[in-house]
């Protein structure tokens, strides 16, 4: 464990708990920037000079070998971050990013960008493996959803920044015109450092390295309360039992991995792994990288247009993620996956069918090719509204308290390698296979709709420890919507609890004291009252 220096600039209570927000937000601001700045650069006339125009296979490679750090990057904060803390793995976090960026916008040669953006990639590897967790300590519980789903919302802000900054300098001649937006993410990464230099350290973390005393005083802090207020005795008492779980349960290993145990610790990682997987392989990476390059070469429109409708359409993905920000707890996370799933294959088949009328060549075709560009502002709302915040969420919820730090790794490992995956194949496919090429991701994205429904449990609303009851039992996916339609009774809750042999009181490990528990007790109750009086 590595202490780091601390100046309270915030003070206590809902400044300090801004403060937290803002970093956090702000965090994501920069790993949306990263992601979309080479959109607009890749096309760049100077830029295919300095690196001798490179084939579609290595541009490919250029552009997704940063997904491939982010991926090291998770790797690196699940060995390491655990001794430095929070505060300090996104300190560190930054000055990966810093130097990356340094080592990118001075880049002469295909080699010296790769090693560049691969470093920048660790950075933020780190970043996203770090921030939500931080975010999500630090936070009230009855906020803690809304805060969490909000970051991939300011993922779009940071990808709309890089779009229409990429098109300004779209308008300037010489190597400036790319490498100023690469340095430019250093002031988001030097702003993150300043801040958090008046953040506290997760009290969480504090606790299970012993430093219980200073946890307590920032719990303290942040709730701006006394060691006596309800709230604070509350997550004070709740983190030590949560604590003392953990240590009786042992730490995680790989090994066990797919073994089964009473709460299906194996079943709940892979939902985790797969969740990524479908935010990943329905094809938003090949909008956000390359859509410049898919409007010049795909639907024939000149570089200009094609930099200022990629902004546009980019908006779209922000639009569309302020519907979870601010509904998501009220819609659940099953029907958005799976409607969004639906709605982004319709638009990757609509898509697909327009522009096959361009080989024919003639005013049909150009105005098919134009139409395509309606449906990838239709994809990208969608996507927004969808399946951009709920993997974010659902991960870290759906893994039971013995493995969520090293499930969650496992699950944003998912996200980073195919991310890696896509970036690198899709300036081949769509300068192989033109049309045909969105025709793969239809078929990906109609086949999670069935995926989802058979699959996957519904998580919305309930506590982490219902989430774990959910599982002693066979059924999990149809007795989550039962749930979720008509509330738990004695058969689904308690009960069950003891029948599975949960150990210790049942209603301790329901969340005691959690006004929602106490609110499907009384209707738990009422219901037994209601049989017994007919």
């Amino acid at each position: 464990m590595i202490k780091t220096p601390h100046y309270n600039f915030y003070g206590r209570g809902f400044k300090l708990r801004a403060a937290i927000t803002v970093a956090c937000q702000l965090a994501f601001v920069l790993f949306g920037y990263d992601q979309g700045v080479f959109s607009g650069i890749v096309g760049n006339p100077n830029f295919l000079d300095t690196f001798g125009h490179p084939s579609t296979g290595l541009e490919g490679i250029i552009v997704s070998i940063y997904n491939l750090g982010c991926f090291t990057g998770c790797i690196f904060a699940f060995l390491f971050c655990e001794k430095t803390g929070r505060r300090l793995a996104m300190w560190i976090a930054m000055v990966w990013i810093i130097v990356g960026a340094i080592l990118q916008c001075t880049a002469f040669s295909v080699p010296h960008i790769m090693v560049a953006r691969f470093i920048t990639g660790i950075g933020t590897g780190i970043e996203t493996s770090t921030v939500p967790m931080y975010q999500s300590e630090l936070c009230e519980a009855d906020k803690r959803g809304r805060l969490v789903s909000s970051e991939p919302l300011f993922v779009g802000v940071g990808i709309e920044i890089a779009y229409w900054f990429d098109y300004g300098m779209s308008f300037t001649s010489g190597s400036i015109a790319w490498r100023l937006p690469i340095a430019c993410q250093m002031l988001f990464a030097f702003l993150v450092i300043g801040i958090v230099f008046g953040l506290p350290e997760s009290p969480r973390y504090l606790y299970a390295h012993g430093r219980s005393e200073e946890a307590l005083q920032i719990l303290c802090d942040v709730y701006d309360g006394t060691p006596d207020t309800p709230k604070i005795a509350k997550e004070n008492r709740e983190v030590l039992e949560a604590l003392k779980v953990e240590r009786e349960h042992g730490e995680y290993r790989w090994s066990q991995l797919l073994k089964r145990d009473e709460v299906q610790t194996g079943r709940r990682v892979v939902l985790a792994y797969g969740m990524q997987f479908m935010n990943q392989m329905g094809g938003i990476n090949l909008v956000v990288y390359y859509i410049t390059s898919v409007l010049q070469l795909n639907v024939g429109l000149s570089r200009n247009l094609s930099l200022l409708l990629g902004g546009v359409i980019n908006l779209m993905f922000f639009i569309g993620s302020l519907f979870p920000t601010f509904l998501l707890d009220r819609i659940g996370r099953r029907k958005p996956m799976m409607w969004g799933s639906f709605g982004l294959g319709l638009s990757m088949m609509l898509i697909a069918i327009l522009l096959s009328f361009q080989s024919h060549g003639g005013k049909v075709a150009k105005t098919t090719s134009s139409a395509s560009v309606a449906f990838f502002f239709t994809y990208m709302l969608i996507f927004g509204a969808t399946a951009n915040c709920i993997p974010w969420v659902y991960v870290p919820e759906i893994l039971p308290l013995h493995v969520r730090a090293k499930g969650t790794a496992v699950g944003i490992s998912s996200n980073w390698i195919w991310n890696f995956f896509v970036v690198m194949i899709t300036p081949t496919i769509i300068n192989n296979l033109q049309w045909k090429a969105y025709l793969i991701f239809m078929c990906l994205n109609f086949a999670f709709v069935p995926l989802v429904y058979f699959c996957y449990p519904e998580t919305s609303n309930l506590t982490l420890e219902e989430i774990d009851l959910l599982f002693f039992e066979g059924k999990v996916v149809r007795r989550s919507r039962k749930i979720a339609k008509h509330g738990w009774d004695n058969e689904d809750g308690f009960g069950s609890f003891s029948r599975q042999g949960g150990g210790g009181s049942p209603s301790a490990g329901l969340g005691s004291g959690s006004l929602q528990n106490r609110e499907k007790d009384s209707t738990a109750e009422k219901h037994e009252n209601n049989i017994v009086s007919a």
